[in-house]
């Protein structure tokens, strides 16, 4: 049973993860956290008969009545054991996941910062956009209080892996499968932004047998419906911004990967570590994978990325979670596996993620700790 803070937690996706997160069981305590509105959402929310206790929390006013995040994020995040991170910008027409950079950026490494000093140990799961780019930030601070442990640090790419599922159960039932869309299962890996989401369709299942028949021509290499549903996955989130015509961007959807790849952390913390080995839950998630990363198996898949490139310290692969976090690389040797239409994709996206991840580190160094002021 843990408590669970909300950064974020009045927007668009904060508010429906909030609510999804209030009918966990393993949730004893829920504290959301926001520039305005979150007592407003925490007394609607505690009205609802679950057990979890829920806490608003804002910023307070300094002497000159200017907004200063620091002892409002304190009592927010005192005793978290995991911290859920949806706040940010939204995505308007036009706008890549990467144009929200620099603000997201920002926010995110206010929020890893008040993590550090008032939650050292306690998962955190970003959802902030860019992902591949915030994730750098928020490590980065962690390192710089000597507090960082790379298997307690997620990037949240569950809403590929659910678009892919539902996508890709569209697809199977045209060509006369009959799939669900829970029935179905495809590994995403590489990034969360566009060109570096690689769903790796050769190896999808359904209902754990690996597709076949006319459903596995469908998803052959070399065919229009394979290459329409990679663009899908990779962009799918573009549908949504247009949908809602410049009115929002995937909150609801977001809000329910978001607490699904929390409920799987919150799972797999409660657990024993023998039930874990055993039984381990898993999930796709952007991780450390560099030098010195905890996650067992890391090192294999950062040689397989490698191929004469500079190697990435950062990549979403399947992981097992346990009580410590992301124990292990599920299949380190995945992508040994991959058809040579996926590797290709795959180069594509190492590519993306190497401009991301330098992009992250680059404002975590322009924008260091300053311990003098703390």
């Amino acid at each position: 049973m843990t408590k669970v803070v909300v950064a974020g937690a009045a927007g668009g996706i904060g508010q429906p993860l909030s609510l999804l997160l209030k009918l966990s069981p393993y949730v004893t305590e829920l504290a959301l956290y926001d520039v305005v509105n979150t007592p407003g959402v925490a007394a609607d929310l505690s009205h609802i008969s679950t057990a979890a206790a829920v806490t608003g929390h804002l910023p307070k006013k300094s002497a000159a009545d200017e907004p200063t995040s620091e002892d409002g994020l304190k009592e927010a995040l005192t005793g978290a054991g995991l911290v859920i991170v949806p706040a940010g910008v939204p995505r308007k027409p036009g706008m890549t996941r990467d144009d929200l950079f620099n603000v997201n950026a920002g926010i995110v490494r206010t929020i890893a910062d008040g993590v550090a000093r008032h939650a050292p140990t306690a998962f955190l799961l970003i959802i902030s956009n860019p992902v591949n780019s915030t994730v750098p930030v928020a490590v980065e601070v962690l390192r710089q209080y000597g507090v960082f442990d790379a298997r307690r640090v997620f990037g949240v790419t569950t809403l590929d892996v659910v678009r892919a599922a539902t996508f890709t159960s569209t697809v199977l039932s045209r060509a006369g499968e009959a799939a669900r869309p829970d029935d179905v299962a495809v590994p995403v890996v590489g990034g969360h932004s566009g060109e570096t989401i690689v769903p790796l369709l050769s190896q999808a299942t359904v209902r754990g047998a690996r597709v076949s028949g006319a459903g596995a021509k469908a998803l052959a290499p070399g065919t229009p419906e394979l290459a329409a549903l990679v663009k899908r996955i990779q962009f799918g989130g573009d549908e949504v911004v247009q949908a809602k015509n410049g009115g929002g961007s995937a909150t609801l959807s977001m809000a329910y990967a978001g607490y699904k790849f929390a409920e799987a952390v919150l799972r797999a913390a409660a657990v024993p570590q023998t039930a874990s080995a055993d039984a381990p839950i898993t999930a796709e998630t952007y991780v450390y994978i560099g030098p010195g990363s905890q996650v067992a198996g890391a090192a294999e898949v950062r040689a397989a990325l490698s191929s004469g490139e500079a190697p990435l310290d950062y990549f979403s692969v399947p992981v097992a979670l346990g009580p410590a976090g992301a124990s292990h690389v599920l299949d380190p040797a995945l992508l040994t596996r991959v058809s040579d239409y996926e590797r290709g994709l795959l180069q594509v996206a190492a590519k993306g993620l190497a401009a991301n991840i330098r992009k992250g580190l680059e404002f975590a160094a322009k924008n260091p700790v300053n311990f003098s002021k703390l």
